[in-house]
């Protein structure tokens, strides 16, 4: 191999061209650089939703590459066995790709950088996706953090790196390796029905994230802290669609905080801890990988939720017909834009876990198939935080209302009315448009009448802190 051998970045959830180190450093190389997607078996294995998404943002890569005068590769299948045909067809001698911390991605690239080594190739993962790399973030005692807030203390004051600059050129290789088509992956056919309905709502691409970023700091970061939880008001920046896929950078984000604050706007410092609450579900992720499929703490493995799916109160909810208005329009919101408001999130687990004694891994995998902006740290550190069973969770005494949450925030009703079209005499489009994406087998109109509560407020409060009370751990 020559030093103008090509490099293979293999992009993931890096899905950008700015603030890219792996992509930064293959530039300053000189050498032609190959960009690869690999449509492998860690990413096939995602919910429908999510899959639906990360294919708008492929396609959104590839059109900023070209504009660049480059291309992005794309192979479907084993990812070892992916780039070791890449390289042979190439000639290319190294490869280059942003680090990811989940389990699954963790072991996926642990084989795959080792076998590559021993292939005789030069192999090196970047930071990009979080801040904070995880192991460089301890306590005095050189432990992990457990909890958010000293952990907040200790990162707040630290001087990051300036966010790269978006490269203007690659250097091509002599020729190109052979590409899948993106719509021959089919990637979104689980989407069915709802993938017109949805479509809409999705802000695609780098562009359209840095756009919503420079938004959110001209006209609503001044008032984040009171607005972020009006369910019926845009006062959040909805950027976790973006970071997500790595559209934008968190550092991007961060310094855009930062100079927020400096500019006297006092609000952005809940934004920049909203970033690091993103870090710290990453953090217990490298730290304690079981948070993502197992109680975080051991002893609520024997607390007696109910694991049945199949059962008419997890289907009422997963469908949004709880009888609950705060609770069904969140829902609601989840299947017709593939997001939802924070507030929601934590009334609809609190409701499903403790309300409805559902163990939080059914909404977990439940949010794991519909959102757009899914995280497999994020999403799991929120269930658990939600039922007890996490770190720095919610008290188990602490049991959302949400008839009181919905009146507090949300005084109007505005949000349920914006979702909600059932006993509506001219119901919102917004509202309507669940018809259009939920299965035609749920049998739904809305012509029915709103249903009565599943489990009243005041009844499944007392029902959970019963069960929490009597736990013998």
């Amino acid at each position: 191999m020559t030093d103008t051998s090509p490099i293979i970045v293999w992009f993931r959830r890096d899905l950008r061209l700015g603030d890219h180190p792996a992509l930064t450093d293959a530039c300053k190389s000189g050498r032609p650089v190959i960009p690869l997607f690999i449509y492998d078996q860690v990413t096939e294995k995602q919910g429908a939703a999510p899959r639906m998404r990360l294919g708008l943002s492929v396609k959104a890569l590839a059109d900023d590459l070209e504009g660049i005068g480059s291309k992005l590769t794309l192979r479907r299948g084993d990812a070892l066995t992916v780039l070791r045909d890449v390289i042979a067809e190439t000639g290319a001698d190294t490869v280059l790709w942003s680090r990811q911390y989940d389990v699954a991605a963790k072991a996926r690239d642990t084989d795959v950088k080792s076998a590559l080594k021993a292939d005789g190739h030069t192999v090196q993962s970047f930071p990009g996706h979080l801040l904070f790399e995880p192991w460089t973030v301890e306590t005095k005692t050189g432990g992990f953090y457990k909890v958010f807030t000293p952990m907040w203390k200790t990162v707040r004051g630290r001087e990051l790196d300036t966010p790269l600059a978006r490269p203007s050129k690659l250097a091509q290789p002599d020729n190109w390796p052979e590409s899948d088509a993106l719509d021959d992956w089919d990637i979104a056919r689980d989407m069915n029905r709802a993938y017109d309905v949805l479509l809409p709502h999705c802000r695609v691409g780098e562009a359209a994230a840095r756009d919503r970023l420079d938004t959110f700091i001209a006209e609503r970061v001044e008032t984040y802290q009171k607005n972020r939880d009006l369910p019926a008001v845009r006062g959040t920046s909805w950027l976790s669609e973006n970071l997500t896929y790595g559209e934008i950078s968190p550092l991007v984000c961060w310094h855009a905080g930062w100079q927020a604050l400096h500019d006297g706007k006092s609000d952005a410092e809940i934004f920049l801890k909203e970033l690091v609450w993103r870090e710290f579900a990453y953090h217990l992720s490298h730290h304690t990988p079981r948070i993502e499929s197992e109680n975080w703490k051991e002893d609520w493995d024997a607390f007696p939720w109910n694991t049945d799916e199949r059962r008419a109160e997890v289907k009422a909810w997963k469908q949004g017909r709880t009888g609950i208005p705060f609770v069904d329009a969140a829902m609601r919101e989840m299947y017709v834009t593939g997001m939802m408001h924070n507030r929601g999130r934590m009334i609809v687990a609190s409701y499903l876990t403790k309300h409805l004694m559902c163990h939080w891994k059914i909404g977990r995998d439940w949010f794991a198939d519909c959102l757009i902006d899914w995280d497999p740290a994020s999403n799991a550190m929120g269930w658990q935080w939600s039922a007890g069973s996490g770190p720095d969770a919610t008290p188990y005494f602490r049991v959302f209302n949400p008839v009181s949450q919905l009146d507090k925030f949300d005084k109007d009703h505005r949000y349920p009315n914006r979702w909600i079209a059932e006993g509506q005499s001219d119901p919102s489009d917004t509202a309507l448009s669940y018809f259009d994406a939920i299965p035609k087998q749920w049998n739904m109109s809305a012509d029915d009448p709103y249903p009565d509560a599943i489990v009243a407020p005041d009844v499944g409060r007392k029902r959970a802190l019963d069960a929490y009370q009597s736990r013998d751990f």
